[in-house]
């Protein structure tokens, strides 16, 4: 009964995050109802997903800007000097850095460290990204003034959280925690400004 091109567009969309099949086949129909400019406008700006980079330092997404050289491998947070460069939050993902920066409580850099698993260890890329922070710290100042472990305050975030403290111990001056404004078992990604603001404010 689907045309192919259609059930392409539902497998490949349907594997996205919080899009199951009906949605993607309201998707593929919403695009079809509203005209080929749409699917074309989708389809220039799904491509031009290929231009993204990722930032060296800390791992969130940036794209080139017109005058970049090349080499100028920061996003803008990680490139700006009038963040405090030894000042690190660790969060799990790039929305979790996004609500942070909404707040506008956190004037230090970030590290990405990638989707926590369900097994409550790190994994490989996790401990490289994490090397990469030591390392840099290392060969720098030696140590930061303040590591902020970000993570959700679920039990498995917290279980990762002991994980990254045992690891970076000897590369921080202070390693602190969100304060518990944030309920207990609730995602940074929805929390509102005001409780991201006061979790900011109130870390230990």
């Amino acid at each position: 009964m689907f045309p192919d091109s259609l059930k392409r567009f539902v497998d490949i969309v349907s594997a996205l995050p919080g899009i199951g099949p009906r949605q993607a086949t309201r998707l593929a129909f919403y695009l079809i109802r509203h005209g080929k400019t749409s699917i074309a406008d989708l389809a220039e700006a799904a491509a031009r997903l290929s231009g993204i980079h990722t930032c060296a330092r800390c791992f969130f997404p940036y794209e080139m800007k017109r005058g970049m050289q090349a080499g100028e491998n920061l996003c803008s947070i990680c490139a700006d000097p009038k963040r405090d460069q030894l000042a690190i939050a660790i969060v799990e993902k790039e929305t979790d850095l996004l609500s942070l920066e909404k707040s506008k409580k956190w004037r230090g850099r970030y590290l990405v460290l990638g989707e926590l698993g369900k097994d409550g260890m790190l994994d490989t890329e996790q401990k490289l990204r994490l090397k990469s922070l030591t390392g840099a710290l290392a060969k720098g100042s030696g140590q930061a003034n303040e590591i902020l472990i970000g993570l959700n305050p679920t039990t498995l975030g917290d279980i990762e959280a002991g994980l990254i403290l045992e690891e970076l111990k000897p590369f921080a001056k202070k390693i602190t925690r969100l304060g518990r404004g944030l309920p207990t078992g609730g995602e940074i990604e929805f929390a509102d400004e005001e409780t991201l603001g006061g979790a900011l404010e109130n870390r230990r």
